[in-house]
């Protein structure tokens, strides 16, 4: 039987919630480097593309000039609208712009993470567990219960006086829907946009829905979760 979520619907213009953790629950970020070297994948996917740089070159005392090869890229193909990035597993929420987008994305990610951890930490074999896991929103109040659920992973079973600093040291997209940052590759408006963001401290901004989420115990989008043991 296929995993929970393994089986995609590649829909154009669909929401998903997208996950993967380490093979055997191993830890993927183990410093800081690692995390910033996967947000700097991150940016360079999704941001603008660069123009096409050139290369001298000399063949036979005659020179050319050979363009680079290109990273991929997927700006205005696929949205980042929220993500997360724990010890041993990752959540984003995309928006496929283009049909299949999304998997061309993640297959690019992950292999490149891949490589570069592999040549860091001199081992081979798989990082991930599989492929990744991607469940399809098809309701605006799951949109907006995912995010919340996601930016709330790095304070689970932590004492409420700590969770404010967590969340705002978290590597995620949380100080982006709070107004403390702005990044230029993230899209946080599409969410944002339910809420009054004008008044940070108002019932109706995004930090208020977060926090009331913290004294919450229903479960309201169990099918778009990871599997139990997935943790």
């Amino acid at each position: 039987m296929p995993a929970k979520n393994s089986l995609k619907e590649y829909v154009e213009g669909g929401f998903y919630h997208v996950y993967n953790r380490g093979v055997e629950k191993r830890v993927i970020f183990q410093d800081l480097q690692d995390y910033k070297v996967f947000l700097s994948y991150l940016k360079c996917y999704l941001e603008p593309p660069k123009r096409a740089i050139t290369r001298e070159i000399t063949i036979k005392n005659q020179n050319f000039r050979r363009p680079e090869r290109a990273l991929n890229n997927f700006f205005e193909k696929l949205d980042l609208l929220a993500f997360c990035l724990m010890p041993n597993h990752f959540h984003f929420i995309v928006k496929q712009i283009q049909q299949k987008s999304m998997e061309y994305f993640m297959r690019s990610l992950l292999t490149r993470y891949t490589n570069y951890f592999n040549r860091r930490y001199q081992r081979v074999g798989h990082l991930f567990q599989g492929t990744y896991k991607a469940s399809l929103i098809d309701r605006e109040e799951y949109l907006l219960h995912l995010s919340r659920y996601i930016h709330l992973n790095p304070v689970k079973e932590t004492p409420l006086r700590m969770r404010e600093k967590i969340l705002l040291d978290s590597f995620s997209s949380y100080k982006d829907f709070i107004g403390k940052q702005r990044t230029a590759w993230l899209k946080p408006e599409i969410i944002l946009f339910y809420f009054d963001t004008n008044k940070p401290e108002d019932t109706e901004s995004y930090k208020a829905f977060v926090e009331d989420y913290l004294q919450e115990e229903e479960n309201i989008i169990p099918h778009l979760l990871l599997d139990s043991d997935d943790m």
